[in-house]
């Protein structure tokens, strides 16, 4: 790539980094793992850099990297962790996480289905419209519509939600 593509892939990294982590995030709960997410996709973004630009919306074709990203983590894989004697080096908490209607979202998100999970976080986390969500999940806009709502019914029967309604 060139110096001029360099600068260029560059500015769009450091303005979509943000909302790539959030998107992550919401997947994932987990912030080291929405970076991980967030850090791959740009990085598959970037090999593909010609193709990304020339795209209709590269913010969409991003965003499908990381969902695409995150759907592969989720597959079984053959290989197992190797165990190891000393704990791994934890970093500085983030002070996000302390918050306990935060950590009730989280739950109840992860309790979705996938593809529920993918349309909340994409419409009313990252707040796309209906047209965006489905160009960055590769669906029609009424499989959009049908999740979200299907998405949202659960969320509102969640207990986790619930308790945070007692407090």
């Amino acid at each position: 790539m060139d110096a001029a593509a360099d600068t260029e892939f560059g500015e769009f990294m450091s303005a979509r980094w943000p909302g790539l982590v959030r998107l992550g995030y919401g997947l994932t709960g987990d912030r080291q793992a929405a970076e991980d997410l967030a850090q791959t996709a740009l990085a598959r973004a970037y090999a593909a850099w010609p193709r990304v630009r020339r795209a209709n919306d590269p913010d969409a074709y991003v965003r499908r990297i990381l969902l695409n990203v995150n759907r592969s983590r989720l597959r079984p894989r053959r290989f197992t962790e190797q165990l190891t004697a000393d704990p791994p080096d934890h970093g500085t908490p983030d002070p996000a996480d302390a918050r306990d209607d935060r950590s009730s979202l989280l739950a109840a998100l992860a309790a979705l289905p996938y593809g529920q999970r993918a349309v909340v976080v994409l419409r009313y986390w990252l707040d796309l419209t209906e047209p965006q969500a489905a160009a960055a999940l590769g669906c029609s806009i009424g499989n959009v519509k049908s999740q979200a709502a299907r998405g949202l019914a659960k969320l509102r029967l969640s207990p986790e939600l619930a308790e945070g309604e007692r407090r």
